[in-house]
């Protein structure tokens, strides 16, 4: 056993999996945010994704009825998350309201396993998680435009979206551990998440709103494959480590979804986001130490 897993129980294999799972989750959130049709999108995301693990299913044992239970939880869990997402990004800007869902997030996470999951986390874990966190606020906060600018409705729905994303993590890690294996609970996870998304987009808009997607459905197929393989490595690693100490480290898509912005989005770097990047790969640091 090497010094990272002693300190964190996240060996260097699972911790070099999740930073590629951030890069890879940042990307995805890069196609959101350039497709014109948010709901769209992410509708035709859910479906590629569901798509691929029909292909799939011969290979995944069929899971105990227990399991189902965090299935079926984790599903109603996800979609809310994709629901309220959309919402947010509609009512706030994207560079502030995201980094401030995801960075609440794996604070609860931690929280709540510091209080129910005993043994899960260590204090250089926890002190590790807290830095993360606050170079995420940064950007949140200070990353784009002035506090003052974000939309209160904004900013509660980019807090809703944190809920979300902390019980879907924290169900994910519990049912992934319980069932035969990662992969049987993320084959059946992504149909079911998939067919929810499905219904919802068609009751509300009907099937037409996907007939005439057009460039959605090129960018959706690609953010679905990726979002896929991302969340499949996320949900395997929490098998592996902590739940908290992953939920951690997979919010460091906030610091590669600042160097896309940077570099292919010609953003600004500013001394804000310079700071948080610093602060974020010092709590990476703390972890991986």
């Amino acid at each position: 056993m090497d010094f990272l897993t002693q300190v964190t129980g996240m060996d260097s294999l699972v911790f070099f999996s999740v930073l590629a799972a951030a890069a890879m989750h940042a990307g995805w959130n890069a196609v959101i945010k350039t497709g014109t049709d948010r709901f769209t999108t992410m509708t035709i995301m859910s479906g590629a994704s569901a798509s691929v693990c029909i292909f799939l299913l011969p290979l995944a044992e069929f899971p105990s009825l227990t399991v189902w239970y965090w299935i079926v939880a984790s599903t109603a869990l996800h979609t809310g998350y994709k629901l309220f997402l959309i919402k947010t990004y509609a009512l706030g800007d994207l560079v502030q309201v995201y980094p401030l869902a995801r960075g609440t997030a794996p604070l609860i996470v931690a929280i709540v396993s510091l209080l129910f999951l005993t043994g899960e986390i260590t204090p250089s874990v926890f002190a590790g998680i807290v830095v993360l966190v606050g170079g995420i606020w940064i950007i949140a906060l200070r990353g784009g435009r002035n506090l003052r600018r974000i939309n209160r409705s904004a900013v509660l729905a980019a807090l809703g979206t944190s809920c979300f994303i902390a019980g879907y993590t924290l169900v994910d890690g519990i049912g992934a551990r319980q069932a035969a294996s990662a992969a049987s609970f993320m084959v059946y996870l992504a149909i079911l998440e998939g067919i929810a998304i499905g219904v919802v987009y068609v009751a509300s808009r009907g099937v037409s709103g996907l007939r005439t997607a057009g460039p959605a459905w090129k960018g959706g197929c690609i953010g679905g494959v990726l979002s896929l393989s991302a969340y499949w490595i996320v949900v395997w690693a929490m098998t592996q480590a902590p739940i908290a100490a992953v939920a951690a480290l997979r919010e460091t898509s906030v610091l590669f979804a600042v160097a896309i912005a940077t570099v292919v989005m010609k953003e600004k770097l500013t001394a804000w986001r310079v700071a948080a990047a610093l602060l974020i790969t010092g709590g990476v640091g703390i972890l991986r130490a």
